[in-house]
């Protein structure tokens, strides 16, 4: 049984995904121990609940520094003795320590086809409003590996979405999550549940 835990930041979509595959018997080999969120506010926080699930908030805004925030994030990730972790729209910098230790053991999905619009700067709605700008025709979203960098590590999953002309930074990042995330990264779960990824 894959243990695993779901970072997540705000209304918890990608999170309802995975728990709407796990609802499927879509992913039977996977337990999720604990939805860990930076907003006490997050209502995916109040998913993981309503599903049995523990839901715990870490707030950067409840420690004196980053250092203490990082140690105790950390520390309440390790208490939980999990296989993976999925962060699920998690708008915090992973600590550097956490990368290092669950090595192969974080994935992120990120609205775009990596390489391209990645990196510092480019999540959520801004992401789309850079496609936009662009012209670009393809888009889509990419579940990774996460490592020291930023949006960098192996890719596990991509789904292709196609832009329309009729498209806002909004509507366009609706089809992307409903097309292509939470489609994705469930996926990318089972794969990694049953071992069958090649990464």
């Amino acid at each position: 049984m894959l243990k695993v835990g779901v970072m997540v930041s705000g209304g918890g979509t990608n999170l309802q995904a995975i728990l709407d595959a796990m609802d499927k018997g879509q992913l039977p080999n996977v337990e999720i121990k604990v939805v860990i969120s930076n907003n006490a506010g997050a209502y995916a926080l109040e998913r993981a609940k309503s599903h049995g699930i523990e839901a715990v908030c870490v707030s950067p805004k409840d420690f004196s520094s980053r250092e203490d925030f990082e140690e105790a994030f950390l520390e309440q990730v390790d208490s939980y003795h999990l296989d993976l972790i999925v962060l699920a729209g998690f708008l915090v910098k992973i600590p550097e320590k956490m990368v290092e230790k669950y090595e192969r053991r974080i994935i992120n999905v990120h609205p775009s086809l990596i390489p391209s619009f990645c990196g510092v700067g480019y999540y959520g709605l801004k992401v789309h409003e850079a496609a936009l700008a662009r012209g670009v025709k393809v888009t889509g979203a990419t579940v990774h590996y996460v490592d020291s960098g930023m949006d960098t590590g192996p890719i596990l999953l991509q789904k292709a979405v196609e832009v329309k002309e009729s498209d806002t930074p909004k509507s366009l990042q609706k089809r992307v999550m409903e097309e292509a995330e939470w489609i994705i990264l469930p996926e990318a779960i089972g794969q990694i549940a049953n071992k069958k990824t090649n990464c």
